[in-house]
C-alpha cells in the first residue's frame, strides 16, 4: 500500500512537472476581403505537423511544448501564412493573430512569410485599413502599455477624443449631447442619467476587453450619436487560469490630510457607498406637519424627527485609495465545448477639497453706455466631497463549435457625501450678505444583466447575434441640508430671512430608471458583382421607464428670526430650540411631498435596419444602409402652479428614417481615401421634456423642464484620408461637416439669471479638419525605437443661426458701439482640440507616458441678451505615467503618476463686448500624485 502510494505521488510530480513546461498559443484569424472574422480556417505547428482550426468567432488555442515554432494559417481558397519566430514558455499565452485574404485569379498559391512582431503589427493595422467606419480603439494591451487603470484614462490616447472632468468623453470637441456610450453594445444608463453618455472613471481596465470610437454613422449603430459612439467592451474569459490583484493610493497637497477639510456625521456604512437609513426621509408622505396655528403637538413631534445636523464641520481628510481584484478561468467541457467565467471587483475612496471655489450671476447695465458688467449674486466658499465607489462583476461563457453563450451582470455603486460653506452677496438690488451651510448624500447605483448569443452555421457564412440587457438605475438624493443666514454687516448680527436669503429646507429627491433592450442581428456572406459582400440586417427595441420624485420641507422660526443662534446651523434644530405649544416660539417644519416637482415617464425605442457591404471595384468598398426608428415619449406629470396636469400624455411621436453611405477607396497598400454620409439625432433626456423644477443648493441655480422640445436632427459628412505604415504608425487628415436642425442648447431665462432652461435654437452648422498622427522615433535611429508619439489636432468651426426671438433680446441690450451677426458658436462645440502623448515602452518592464489635452474656450450657457454668454475655458491637462513590471514573468508592476502638473484651474466665464470677464464658476483640483501595485498569478 506504501509504494502504491509512493508511486501515486511519484506520477503526480512528474505529471505537474510536464504540465508546467508546456505553454498556451491562442489568437484569431481575420478575413482580409470581409474584414471580419474567418471560421473554421487551418492553424498547423509546421516543426510537428500538429494543428486545430479556427471556431466560428474566429478564434483558435493550441497547447504546446517550450519552443519556437512557425505557425502556418491557410484557407481552401486563399493565401497561406507563415509566422515564425513564435516562442512558447512554459506556463504563458502567447497571442498570435493573423489575417488572410483570397487567392486572385492568377494565383493558384501565396505564401507570405513574417516574424511575429511583424504579424502583429499588421493585423492590428489591416483592421483599421480595412473598417468601413470612421474607427478607433484601444486594446487591452495598449491599456497596460500606457499604465491606464480606469478606461477614463486609457481613451484620452484615441485620436480625436478629450475626457471632461476626468469622467465623460467628447469626440471633436462636441459636447456630451452629441456623443453616445453603449456597453457591449446595448444602451446602458449611467450614474448621471441625464448624460448621453457612461461615465468612463467607473469601469477599471482590468475588466475591459477594448474600447471602441466609432465616428461615422452606419446602420447598425443607434441613430442618436453625431460627434461618435463609445463601444465599453468587457472580458469574455481568460484563455487560462488567472488571479490578479491591485493597490493604489493618490495624494493631492491641496486636498489630502488638510485640517480645513468639510463634513458631517453620516450613517456607519458611508464607507460602502450607501446610506444605512440615518437620512431616511422622517416624515411619511401621508403625513401633513399641522402649523403652529393649530396648537397641535404633532408640529413639535415631527420637527423634531428630522436629524438636527445642519452644520459642515472641520475635520482632517485622508487620502484617495482603492484596489481590485480579478479572477478567471477557462475549462473543457465535453467535445470541443469550453466554460469560462471571470469575476471582477474594485473600490475606490476619494477625498476632495475645493478651497475658495466660486460661482456668479453677472448682467449688462441698464446703461447702453456702460460695457462693464454689473454683478447679480457673488458666491465664495470652500466645498469638500467624500467619493466612494465600487464595482463587481461576474459572467459565465459557454462556447461550442458554432456558439457561444454569454451571461454577465454588473453593479456599480456609489455614495457621495458633501459639506460646504459658502458666503453670497446678493447685489442687483439692495445689497444682501448670505452665509449657508449645506450637506449633501447622493447615493447612486447600477445594476446590469447581458445575456448574449452568438450562432453560425457550417460554413461561417450566416451569423446571428442577440441580446437582451436589463439595466436599473437609482439616484437618491438623501437629505440635502441648507441652512442660509443673512448678515448684517453693521450690527454684526445673523438672522434667517426668508424673503431676501431663503429659508432653511431639507430635500429627498428621488430616481429611479428601468432599461430593457433587446437587439437581434443577422449577418450573410455572400456575393456581388462577383465579388465579396455581406449583408447585415436586424431590429432592436428598447424600453426606458424614470420615476422621479421630491419631498421638501422648510424650518421656519415662530416669534423671531435666530439671532440667538448667531449663525450656528447646528441650533435651529437643537430640542430647546424647537417650537412647542407651551413656548410658541422656535423651529417648525412644514412641507411635504411635492407633487407639482414629481414625474414618470417613459421612452419606446424601435429600429429595424438593413445595410450591404460590398466591393465596387477591386479598390473601392462600400456599405449602404438604412435604419428606421420609431421614438415616444410619454409624460405624466404636473407644474408648480398646478395648472397643467400631464396623464400619459405623448410628448414626442417621431417616426425617422436614417441613411448612410460609406466608402473607402484604397489608393495603395499603405493608404486609404474614406467618405462617409450618415443622418443622426439627438433627443431631449426625461429631464429636459418636463414639466419640473430642479434647485441646486450649491450653485442656487434652477433647471427648469420644457415640454416643447423637439430632437435635433443632424447631417453628417465626413472625408479623410490615412496611411498607414509599420510599428503601428499612422498619419491622417480629415475633413468633416454637419448641419444641426433644431439644435438643444441650455438658456437662461429672460427675467432670472439663475434660472436654466433647454431651447431648440434653430440651425447650426459645424464644419472642421482634424490631423492625426502616430509615429515611432525609430526612423531616426534603431535605438530611439521604445519611443513613439501621438498627436492629435482638430480645428472647428460652429455656426447657430439665432432665432427672431433671440436676435431681438441681444439686439435690445448692445452696447454703444457694437454689432451683431445673425450667428453665434453652437453651445458646447469647442473651437480645437489638441491631444500629445509622448511614450516609452522597452522590453525590460518600463513603460511611461506624458499625456497633454486642451480644449478651446467653449459656449456653456447660451444669455438672454442682458445676461451675457457664459464660456468654459480652456482646462491644460498635462498627466504622467510610469510603470515598472519585474518578476520571473513580469507579473508585479508598480504604478506612478502625476495629475494635472500645470495644476490648471476649472473655469467658466461671462464675457462681454469690451468687458473684463467674470467668473461664472471656478474651482480647483489641484495636482494629484499616485502610487499603486497590482500582481498577477
Amino acid at each position: 500500500m506504501k509504494k502504491q502510494f509512493l508511486y501515486l505521488v511519484i506520477f503526480a510530480l512528474f505529471s505537474q512537472l510536464g504540465f508546467a513546461q508546456t505553454g498556451e498559443l491562442a489568437g484569431t484569424v481575420m478575413d482580409k476581403e470581409y474584414n471580419d472574422i474567418l471560421p473554421f480556417a487551418n492553424v498547423i505547428i509546421k516543426e510537428t505537423g500538429t494543428g486545430t482550426t479556427t471556431d466560428f468567432e474566429g478564434n483558435y488555442s493550441l497547447k504546446l511544448e517550450e519552443g519556437v515554432y512557425t505557425v502556418v494559417f491557410s484557407f481552401i481558397g486563399y493565401e497561406t501564412i507563415e509566422i515564425s519566430e513564435v516562442s512558447i514558455s512554459s506556463g504563458e499565452s502567447v497571442t498570435v493573430n493573423a489575417s488572410i485574404g483570397p487567392l486572385s485569379n492568377e494565383l493558384e498559391e501565396v505564401i507570405v512569410k513574417a516574424t511575429t512582431a511583424e504579424n502583429t503589427e499588421a493585423s492590428i493595422l489591416n483592421v483599421q485599413k480595412k473598417s468601413i467606419n470612421l474607427l478607433d480603439g484601444i486594446s487591452a494591451q495598449t491599456f497596460s502599455k500606457i499604465g491606464a487603470s480606469k478606461a477614463a484614462s486609457a481613451v484620452k490616447s484615441v485620436p480625436g477624443v478629450s475626457v471632461q472632468g476626468g469622467k465623460y468623453v467628447y469626440v471633436r470637441g462636441l459636447g456630451d449631447r452629441y456623443t453616445k456610450s453603449i456597453l457591449n453594445g446595448v444602451d446602458i444608463p449611467g450614474l448621471d442619467p441625464d448624460r448621453n453618455t457612461i461615465q468612463l472613471d467607473i469601469f477599471p481596465t482590468n475588466v475591459l476587453d477594448n474600447i471602441q470610437v466609432v465616428k461615422s454613422f452606419t446602420a447598425d449603430y443607434p441613430a442618436d450619436f453625431t460627434g461618435g459612439v463609445v463601444n465599453i467592451v468587457t472580458k469574455d474569459f481568460p484563455n487560462k487560469e488567472t488571479y490578479s490583484v491591485s493597490v493604489g493610493a493618490e495624494y493631492n497637497p491641496n486636498m489630502h490630510f488638510n485640517s480645513n477639510y468639510l463634513d458631517y456625521k453620516g450613517s456607519k456604512s458611508d464607507p460602502l457607498g450607501f446610506d444605512s437609513g440615518k437620512r431616511a426621509r422622517p416624515i411619511p408622505r401621508d403625513i401633513t406637519i399641522p402649523p403652529p396655528s393649530d396648537n397641535n403637538p404633532a408640529t413639535s413631534y415631527w420637527t423634531s424627527q428630522f436629524e438636527p445636523e445642519m452644520a459642515a464641520q472641520n475635520e482632517t481628510s485622508f487620502m484617495n485609495t482603492n484596489f481590485g481584484f480579478t479572477a478567471g478561468n477557462l475549462y473543457d467541457v465535453g467535445q470541443g465545448n469550453k466554460l469560462g467565467y471571470l469575476a471582477v471587483a474594485s473600490y475606490r475612496n476619494e477625498f476632495l477639497y475645493y478651497k475658495d471655489i466660486e460661482n456668479g450671476n453677472w448682467r449688462k447695465s441698464e446703461d447702453k453706455s456702460v460695457t462693464e458688467l454689473d454683478p447679480d449674486k457673488l458666491q465664495k466658499g470652500d466645498l469638500a466631497k467624500n467619493s466612494v465607489l465600487w464595482n463587481v462583476m461576474g459572467g459565465l461563457t459557454f462556447k461550442t463549435d458554432k456558439s457561444k453563450y454569454k451571461l454577465s451582470a454588473l453593479h456599480i455603486q456609489n455614495g457621495i457625501s458633501s459639506a460646504g460653506y459658502l458666503r453670497q452677496e446678493l447685489l442687483f438690488s439692495d445689497a444682501v450678505t448670505i452665509f449657508k451651510d449645506n450637506l449633501e448624500y447622493k447615493q447612486s447605483q447600477i445594476t446590469n444583466i447581458l445575456l448574449n448569443g452568438k450562432h453560425a452555421n457550417d460554413d461561417g457564412s450566416w451569423n446571428i447575434e442577440w441580446k437582451v440587457a436589463p439595466t436599473i438605475s437609482k439616484i437618491n438624493d438623501k437629505d440635502v441640508r441648507v441652512t442660509p443666514f443673512e448678515y448684517d454687516v453693521d450690527e454684526d448680527v445673523y438672522f434667517i430671512s426668508p424673503s431676501s436669503a431663503g429659508s432653511p429646507q431639507r430635500i429627498w429627491r428621488d430616481l429611479e430608471e428601468v432599461n430593457l433592450v433587446g437587439k437581434l442581428d443577422f449577418s450573410k456572406k455572400h456575393t456581388f458583382l462577383g465579388k465579396g459582400a455581406k449583408l447585415l440586417f436586424g431590429g432592436n427595441y428598447t424600453y426606458k421607464q424614470r420615476d422621479f420624485s421630491i419631498d421638501s420641507y422648510q424650518l421656519r422660526i415662530q416669534g423671531g428670526a435666530g439671532q440667538e443662534f448667531e449663525g450656528d446651523a447646528d441650533r435651529l434644530l437643537d430640542p430647546q430650540n424647537i417650537w412647542t405649544v407651551n413656548t410658541q416660539k422656535g423651529t417648525y417644519a412644514e412641507g411635504n411631498f411635492e407633487p407639482a416637482n414629481t414625474f414618470d415617464a417613459t421612452q419606446n425605442i424601435a429600429a429595424v435596419y438593413a445595410s450591404e457591404e460590398f466591393q465596387i471595384t477591386d479598390k473601392l468598398k462600400s456599405i449602404i444602409g438604412l435604419r428606421f426608428e420609431k421614438f415616444d415619449l410619454f409624460y405624466t406629470g404636473t407644474n408648480n402652479q398646478g395648472d397643467v396636469v400631464l396623464d400619459n400624455e405623448q410628448l414626442l411621436d417621431k417616426a425617422d428614417l436614417f441613411p448612410s453611405a460609406n466608402f473607402i477607396y484604397a489608393l495603395n497598400d499603405a493608404s486609404n481615401l474614406r467618405f462617409a454620409y450618415g443622418r443622426t439625432t439627438a433627443r431631449p433626456s426625461f429631464k429636459e421634456a418636463s414639466i419640473t423644477q430642479i434647485f441646486d443648493p450649491i450653485s442656487s441655480t434652477t433647471f427648469n423642464g420644457n415640454i416643447e422640445l423637439q430632437p435635433t436632427y443632424v447631417n453628417n459628412l465626413d472625408l479623410r484620408w490615412e496611411h498607414f505604415g509599420e510599428r503601428a504608425q499612422m498619419f491622417a487628415v480629415s475633413a468633416f461637416y454637419k448641419n444641426f436642425k433644431d439644435p438643444i442648447e441650455l438658456s437662461y431665462f429672460l427675467s432670472a439669471s439663475d434660472q436654466f432652461i433647454p431651447l431648440n435654437t434653430g440651425k447650426a452648422t459645424v464644419y472642421g479638419a482634424e490631423f492625426e498622427m502616430r509615429k515611432n522615433f525609430g526612423f531616426i535611429m534603431d535605438k530611439l525605437e521604445d519611443f513613439s508619439f501621438n498627436l492629435n489636432f482638430s480645428l472647428i468651426k460652429s455656426e447657430l443661426e439665432m432665432t427672431d426671438a433671440e436676435l431681438e433680446r441681444r439686439t435690445l441690450s448692445l452696447r454703444d458701439g457694437e454689432t451683431l451677426s445673425d450667428t453665434r458658436d453652437m453651445q458646447g462645440q469647442s473651437p480645437y482640440l489638441v491631444n500629445f502623448g509622448l511614450n516609452y515602452a522597452n522590453d525590460k518592464g518600463w513603460q511611461s507616458s506624458l499625456y497633454y489635452n486642451v480644449q478651446g474656450k467653449t459656449l456653456q450657457v447660451v444669455g438672454t441678451g442682458d445676461v451675457p454668454d457664459a464660456y468654459t475655458m480652456p482646462f491644460h491637462s498635462l498627466d504622467f505615467i510610469l510603470n515598472k513590471s519585474f518578476g520571473e514573468e513580469q507579473n508585479s508592476t508598480i504604478n506612478f503618476s502625476i495629475k494635472n502638473i500645470l495644476d490648471s484651474k476649472r473655469e467658466a466665464r461671462y464675457q462681454s463686448f469690451e468687458a473684463e470677464d467674470q467668473i461664472f464658476s471656478s474651482l480647483s483640483p489641484g495636482r494629484g500624485i499616485s502610487v499603486g501595485y497590482s500582481y498577477r498569478f
